[in-house]
């Protein structure tokens, strides 16, 4: 049964959410200035992708997930989780998929790019917070609680590997492992997965070059200056440039050809230089209250299933968009992830939008 009782919709977690689009939308229009000076830049295509595809089509879909009876993602959740790996491998099928930067992660369909990692990602945290129930108090065992955990990761995990797309397997790691927590399992365990996350991060530097370049860059971002440590340099430069109130809006030096993509990875470098200390500070600050307002949202929830898929959407977002401010800082290593609401990307923000939602969809639960 549909419900359409939008008095019952979380109005703080809302609020929050629009304070984040008006921001992002704010912050991308100021860092798109930087496109016009570049070769082969498209105003009607950045239009289309960002306006009509990430934030028109984006809130139509946010109002039906919003209203759209929850139940249906638990009863189809495997048929959900099956058709995003599908969806995601046919970034390998020569004419469907096609590849930038070395990276086969998107898909042309009708003249359009879709990153099918989003689909990936959702449908992940939808099939596992089905699960988790199911288990209940055998979840607390390091059999079933590391048994669970990985035995779910694997299969997106080799795809995103392959593709390759590790700062979303990050991503998707974090929000699966606040998930099993959130379900019961022991904080051993959580330790336990993290010393295995870290371990893997070792083993990919070993076999993958490019993650060994961004972990080598992260110790020594003086190295290869005009290599694998041109963008954070060029990234710190422009944020310590703002310094505490900014150079204004429009104002930033860096996005004219020096900051590679000034609207994608590396837009929270642009709105450092543009809005300083404060207006980064700002944004770092609304997101952290959008995080802590969607975990109150979990915590009401009357049901396991709701209550989990909250904190996987609630992490997901949250981890990434963190993950991409601290990339652009030098506190991580470059992960390659957006800026959620902020950066370039159409599906991106549609996918955004859509579990906004379901996060109030399930705000409604009492």
């Amino acid at each position: 049964m549909i419900n359409f009782n939008f008095k019952k919709i979380d109005k703080v977690f809302l609020s929050l959410t629009i304070l984040l689009i008006l921001a992002g939308l704010f912050i991308f229009m100021s860092a798109s200035f930087g496109l016009f000076a570049r070769k082969g830049f498209s105003l009607q295509d950045l239009f289309f992708d960002q306006f009509v595809l990430g934030i028109l089509l984006g809130s139509v879909v946010l109002v039906v997930a919003s209203i759209a009876p929850l139940k249906l993602l638990r009863t189809y959740a495997l048929h959900i989780f099956i058709a995003s790996i599908a969806v995601t491998l046919l970034v390998f099928v020569p004419g469907i998929g096609f590849s930038h930067g070395g990276a086969s992660r998107w898909l042309s369909l009708g003249g359009l790019s879709f990153q099918p990692s989003e689909v990936l990602k959702l449908g992940t945290i939808i099939y596992f917070a089905a699960l988790l129930p199911l288990l209940k108090d055998r979840i607390k065992t390091a059999k079933y609680a590391i048994g669970a955990f990985l035995g779910i990761l694997v299969v997106p995990a080799a795809v995103l590997l392959t593709e390759p797309d590790t700062g979303t397997l990050a991503v998707l790691f974090a929000a699966l492992l606040a998930m099993l927590i959130a379900s019961g399992a022991k904080l051993r365990h959580f330790f336990l997965l993290v010393l295995i996350g870290v371990l893997s991060i070792g083993v990919l530097a070993m076999v993958k070059p490019y993650v060994k370049e961004r972990v080598l860059t992260f110790f020594d971002s003086s190295r290869d200056a005009q290599g694998a440590s041109y963008q954070i340099q060029k990234s710190l430069l422009a944020i310590g440039s703002g310094g505490v109130t900014g150079r204004g809006f429009g104002q930033s030096i860096q996005k004219f050809g020096s900051l590679p993509e000034p609207t994608g990875d590396s837009i929270f470098a642009v709105a450092g230089e543009e809005f300083g200390f404060i207006g980064g500070s700002l944004l770092i600050v609304l997101f952290l209250l959008f995080g802590i307002r969607g975990l109150q949202i979990a915590r009401r929830t009357p049901d396991a299933f709701s209550g989990l898929l909250a904190v996987g959407i609630v992490i997901l977002i949250v981890s990434q968009s963190f993950a991409n401010i601290a990339a652009m800082l030098g506190l991580i290593p470059l992960t390659g992830v957006p800026l959620v609401f902020v950066s370039h990307g159409g599906s991106a923000l549609l996918f955004a939008f859509l579990e906004i939602g379901i996060l109030l969809n399930i705000s409604k639960l009492r």
